[in-house]
């Protein structure tokens, strides 16, 4: 039985995370399947059948967070302490996996971001079949382009989530082959929404990227000309005080309700009681949350600028995609869905059937395919 070892920086929760559970799991019967980790941050957060073995390289906990907060608060002693501690985190993390992949027995090693590609593409053991996983669509696209061309020039092939990348990495990228194989959907509700609630949902990291700031605006004019909806976002990051703070400063408090980290099990008892989903990312690779709401046969609305939405929202069919991150626009679409209730049962419907496509059997199918074919 051929060995695949797969990269990671954690196994807590994340788009990139789930992502390494679903191809473990969905190749762990037909290969040997060890994850290495960096860190170990508590349990998977999750599922990972049995027979996959877990290695975690380094028993460091990042401090990038905390040496920030003490940046802000002027706690210069505090700050110094944790940036030489940063430093010793970041020399145990590149030299560690280093020294693994020097020693690694695998047949096919998986590298799943960009930082690993490096290292990999450098002390990968000859004789290897090597593959990066791209789960980023940058802002930048040129520069990017540029580094992960540089970092996969060893690499055999490199994989993308969407067609888009997909067919930017064949043109700006042509030494290593580009192959496609999206983000499976792990888990497919037998209860879907009934789309008769006044909720609306975000999932997400609390970062810039994701444009929660936008998002509330956005819901700002929605309650302005229809203050019965309420709106749910979960998730938290840096930018969850900012947030609050612009929540309080527009009198949403009643409104809006920040549910910080929750685990997968309160997310789809949310989306399950929720009638559209909403989007207001700058940039998207994929954007499997937009599958996972589309499998409660709830809607979404995203703005063109997240580039992965478009692989899943189809656009006037299983929800709207917003040109220019026009917000006016946004909350009129919105609205208007909302008021359909034919329409909105007509793209939940719509949204469920595009889910199945992305659902784990299927997706499973395609991994293992190209994984035996190497």
């Amino acid at each position: 039985m051929k060995k695949v070892t797969i990269l990671g920086l954690h196994l807590n929760y994340g788009g990139v995370e789930q992502a390494i559970a679903n191809l473990a799991n969905a190749l762990s019967n037909d290969f040997e399947i060890e994850l290495a980790i960096t860190y170990k941050l508590g349990k998977p957060a999750f599922f990972l059948n049995s027979n996959i073995k877990i290695t975690y390289l380094t028993n460091d906990i990042p401090n990038k967070q905390t040496f920030i907060n003490y940046l802000k608060q002027f706690k210069l002693i505090k700050t110094f302490k944790e940036g030489l501690k940063s430093l010793t985190i970041l020399h145990n993390k590149k030299s560690s996996m280093r020294n693994y992949l020097q020693n690694c027995s695998a047949d096919i090693i998986v590298s799943t971001r960009l930082e690993e590609t490096k290292l990999l593409n450098k002390y990968a053991p000859s004789k290897r079949v090597t593959l990066h996983i791209e789960h980023t669509h940058p802002k930048n696209i040129k520069r990017y382009l540029h580094k992960l061309k540089k970092a996969c020039q060893n690499i055999n092939y490199l994989i993308a989530v969407s067609h888009e990348l997909q067919a930017l990495f064949t043109k700006y990228i042509p030494q290593t082959k580009s192959i496609y194989l999206p983000n499976a959907l792990s888990y497919f509700p037998k209860k879907p929404s009934k789309l008769n609630t006044k909720n609306l949902i975000s999932v997400g990291r609390l970062s810039k990227e994701k444009g929660y700031m936008d998002l509330i605006s956005i819901f700002k004019i929605i309650n302005d000309l229809d203050n019965s909806y309420h709106l749910d976002i979960i998730g938290d990051g840096p930018e969850y005080s900012k947030i609050k703070d612009k929540i309080t400063k527009l009198h949403l408090e009643d409104k809006i309700t920040l549910h910080g980290f929750q685990n997968k099990d309160y997310i789809n008892k949310c989306l399950a009681a929720s009638s559209l989903y909403l989007m207001s990312s700058y940039e998207e690779s994929f954007g499997i949350v937009l599958i996972e709401a589309a499998s409660f046969k709830v809607p979404a609305i995203a703005f063109t600028s997240a580039s992965g939405a478009k692989e899943i929202i189809k656009d006037n069919v299983s929800g709207y995609l917003i040109p220019n991150r026009d917000q006016n626009l946004y909350a009129k679409k919105a609205l208007e869905l909302l008021n359909n209730r034919e329409k909105l049962e007509e793209f939940g419907l719509n949204a469920q059937n595009i889910a199945k496509e992305f659902s784990f059997p299927r997706v499973k199918d395609q991994y293992l395919k190209f994984f035996q074919s190497l």
